[in-house]
C-alpha cells in the first residue's frame, strides 16, 4: 500500500501494523486496554485507568496533541490485515523546548504480545523520527524489572543509558530496583 492508498489519519505502516490518529470513537479501545491488569502491571500495579480519566483527560489530550506537536503524539496501532485495535505507540515531545528528541512509548493488548509487534512498531517509529522528523534522539524509560519491555527496546536498537531511582507516593513491586533509560541517536543507526 502506498502512502496515497493509506486511510486518512495514518501516520505510517509497517509489515503488520498501521499507526493512525486516535479518534473519539477509540475510547472503548482505551478502556479495554487499560482494564487488563497484566497490561497495567508495571504502570499502576494492575489497576485500570478510570473511565472519567480516559474520557475527560487522556483522550482529549491525545487528540489536541496532534495540532500542538505535529508529527508527534500517541498513535492507535491496528492490524493491517483486519483493522483490529492492538494498542498504541507514541513519540511524545519532551518537556521544555527541545524539539530534537522524543520519548518512545507503547502499550499493546495481551493478545498482541510475543509476536514481535512491539519491536516492529518501535522500529518503524524510530525510522520515522529520524527520517521524517529529523530528530537526533529517541529515548524510552521503563521499570528495571520490566524485562519484556527492556528486550523490546534493545531489539529496536536502543541502548541502556542509566538506571535511576524515583520516589513514589504509592510504589509498586519492583520500584526498589529503579527505572531504566534507553536511547538511540540518529548517528547510531
Amino acid at each position: 500500500m502506498t502512502d496515497a492508498d493509506a486511510p486518512a489519519g495514518t501516520l505510517l505502516e509497517s509489515d503488520r501494523l498501521r499507526l493512525r490518529r486516535f479518534t473519539p470513537a477509540d475510547l472503548d479501545h482505551l478502556v479495554e486496554l487499560d482494564a487488563d491488569p497484566e497490561v497495567m502491571r508495571y504502570l499502576t500495579n494492575g489497576r485500570p485507568t478510570p473511565l472519567p480519566v480516559l474520557r475527560d483527560d487522556l483522550l482529549p489530550r491525545i487528540l489536541a496533541g496532534y495540532e500542538r506537536s505535529p508529527g508527534l503524539g500517541r498513535w492507535a496501532a491496528v492490524s493491517r490485515t483486519d483493522g483490529e485495535f492492538l494498542g498504541w505507540f507514541a513519540l511524545d515531545p519532551p518537556a521544555g523546548d527541545d524539539r530534537t528528541q522524543a520519548e518512545l512509548g507503547y502499550r499493546l493488548r495481551r493478545s498482541a504480545w510475543g509476536r514481535g509487534l512491539a519491536t516492529e512498531g518501535s522500529r518503524a517509529l524510530i525510522r520515522y523520527a529520524f527520517d521524517q522528523l529529523g530528530l537526533r534522539r529517541v529515548w524510552a524509560e521503563t521499570m528495571a524489572v520490566n524485562v519484556r519491555s527492556r528486550r523490546v527496546l534493545e531489539r529496536a536498537g536502543l541502548r541502556h543509558v542509566r538506571t535511576f531511582h524515583l520516589t513514589w507516593d504509592d510504589p509498586i513491586p519492583g520500584t526498589e530496583h529503579g527505572e531504566v533509560e534507553y536511547e538511540i541517536l540518529r548517528s547510531g543507526r
